[in-house]
């Protein structure tokens, strides 16, 4: 580490995760403001929903990151969910530094960077669990914590003006399966070294107690398999909670059952978790043409798809769209998973489908087959008797869950709190907590292969038009100004009505008005395609409202002919 002068200074800026959930992106500065070093902890992404029509992946915008390229020293993955690797692929041509992440995390990162060709091109650096690393004025060391994923990772970020800890996500499991716990003597002796301030995650602020160990789950899941002796059993469950993939596995083995993986995602993280040398002890996994050659009560199919995306391996075979894998009355699929907000129509759908076959669901309502990964009120009360933070800064929730952890925070004595929003830049050290500037915090949208900003002009157009519907009008008119075909109208996404008499209203509707608007031009106008389409637009876009009550697209192409 630097010694520090008089003008540094140690700065928090997060780009993404602060107001939300998911798309975590962060980055710590230190130095003077003319020439301050940056390193990024977390590079995520979040998923497109209705509100964004033909865009399955949202990254944070990162135009702060690339006018500042030349300062910035590396990206550490703190673990390896989407919402905090998964725009590293996506992204990182436009960062070009290096990066470090613990074994399995790495596995996972070199598979998507062979994806998109730049595996060779990325400056990789392996750091083992506990690891140190030196970055500039920066020393960083890993703290292992629990999550639902392998080899969670708070970091120690160490500076001449203070140490600050990052938590990543976590809870407290004593008993996680796979892994170490929590390591509560690091996180002690940081506190007893003295701790400037703690970015932490806020995701169960709301929520008492705390959020239960694998252990219990393993012990139902098992017992919940053995009660569906003879008939055939599927689980469905995140892939990437590989102690919860084991759990299920070591379930099956005891009910006499092989385990076969469907999913893409699943038999990745499966082969990420047996590199690193995990699920070890989980017996031989057969294939699927294997698994439909065997009765099916001695079979236990593991799928993706518990949040009802329609692409997945549970949609698929619910829909009978899988090539070999059917489901029959009294079958059951088991969710071991929680109902991510705003995924509860694709849930329900996929379970009503599942159920109208005779297809048999187990919930976590119904059983206890499902835990947290992240802290509920009576953790973070621990981590905060650990740490001993003089300031806290929630991070990983919405701005409800913001707000309560800034509250609870100092009931646990931290002396200041502030809960950030994406694009404040929040001076640390000296005399913080304080906003010293905001930074552009937007959206990016990967629109098929190209990424945009979500203010795309094309991205407004296509929100508007799957609300609101589209007409096009196409006129041909002669040197002379007068209308020798059309007007030809065009519209989608209205309804078509009985027998498509709603459809033929709204032609006729917008035929007759292009063409008034037209013979209500003078003739210098109608011999000009700018005003043509000016004027009848404004004529079609009022009769459409009138009619509908919707502000529709109009496109209006007048041709010029000789």
């Amino acid at each position: 580490m630097n010694k520090k002068t008089s003008e540094d200074e140690f700065v928090f800026l997060p780009l993404g995760g602060s107001g939300e959930i998911g798309m975590n992106l962060n980055m710590f500065g230190f130095g003077p403001e003319h020439d301050r070093k940056w390193i990024i902890i977390d590079i995520g992404v979040t998923f497109g929903g209705a509100d964004t029509p033909g865009v399955d992946i949202i990254m944070p915008d990162i135009d702060f990151i690339e006018q500042n390229r030349h300062n910035i020293l590396g990206i550490i993955l703190t673990h390896a969910h989407e919402d905090h690797m998964g725009a590293l692929a996506r992204l990182w041509d436009r960062i070009r530094c290096p990066v470090w992440a613990t074994p399995f995390t790495m596995y996972l990162v070199k598979d998507r960077l062979s994806e998109v060709g730049l595996l060779d091109e990325v400056p990789l650096n392996l750091v083992q669990l506990g690891g140190t690393i030196e970055l500039g004025p920066f020393q960083l060391n890993l703290i292992t914590l629990t999550h639902s994923i392998p080899e969670p990772n708070a970091v120690a970020i160490r500076t001449a003006l203070g140490t600050v800890l990052h938590t990543g996500d976590w809870k407290i499991d004593q008993n996680p399966q796979i892994g170490d716990p929590v390591d509560e003597a690091a996180l002690r002796k940081l506190g007893d070294e003295g701790v400037l301030a703690m970015i932490c995650d806020s995701t169960n602020v709301f929520s008492p107690g705390e959020a239960g160990s694998e252990e219990g789950v393993r012990e139902e899941i098992t017992k919940l398999i053995g009660e569906y002796d003879g008939r055939g059993v599927a689980v469905a469950s995140f892939a990437s909670n590989v102690a919860r993939l084991e759990s299920v596995m070591m379930a099956a083995k005891a009910n006499n059952r092989s385990v076969c993986l469907i999913g893409r995602s699943m038999k990745r993280m499966t082969a990420a978790a047996k590199s690193v040398g995990m699920l070890s002890e989980v017996g031989q996994l057969i294939s699927e043409d294997e698994a439909t050659s065997m009765p099916s009560a001695h079979v236990l199919y593991l799928c993706t798809g518990s949040q009802g995306e329609p692409r997945a391996a549970l949609s698929r075979i619910a829909n009978g769209e899988h090539r070999s894998v059917k489901f029959h009355a009294g079958d059951v699929v088991i969710f071991s998973s929680k109902i991510i907000p705003g995924n509860d129509v694709g849930i329900f759908a996929l379970q009503n489908a599942l159920a109208d076959d005779g297809v048999e669901i187990i919930t976590e309502k119904m059983r206890d087959i499902h835990v947290s990964g992240h802290p509920c009120r009576d953790e973070l009360a621990a981590m905060y008797s650990w740490v001993r933070p003089e300031i806290a800064i929630p991070v990983h929730g919405e701005r409800r869950h913001l707000l309560e952890h800034a509250k609870l925070a100092k009931t646990f004595g931290v002396k200041r709190s502030y809960p950030p929003r994406n694009g404040e830049m929040i001076k640390m050290a000296p005399n913080g907590p304080e906003v010293i500037d905001i930074v552009a915090s937007g959206r990016l949208h990967q629109d098929g292969k190209d990424i945009v900003s979500s203010a795309d002009e094309g991205l407004r157009l296509r929100r508007k038009m799957a609300y609101a519907g589209h007409v096009s009008v196409s006129l041909v008119v002669d040197s002379r100004g007068k209308l020798v075909a059309g007007p030809e109208p065009r519209i989608s996404g209205f309804p078509e009505g009985k027998k498509g008499a709603l459809m033929d209203e709204l032609l006729d509707l917008v035929a007759d008005a292009a063409e008034d608007a037209f013979d209500a031009l003078s003739p210098r106008a109608k011999r000009d395609e700018d005003v043509i389409e000016t004027k009848v637009a404004s004529k079609v876009k009022r009769q459409i409202r009138d009619r509908t009550g919707k502000r529709a697209i109009v496109e209006i192409v007048a041709h010029k002919v000789k």
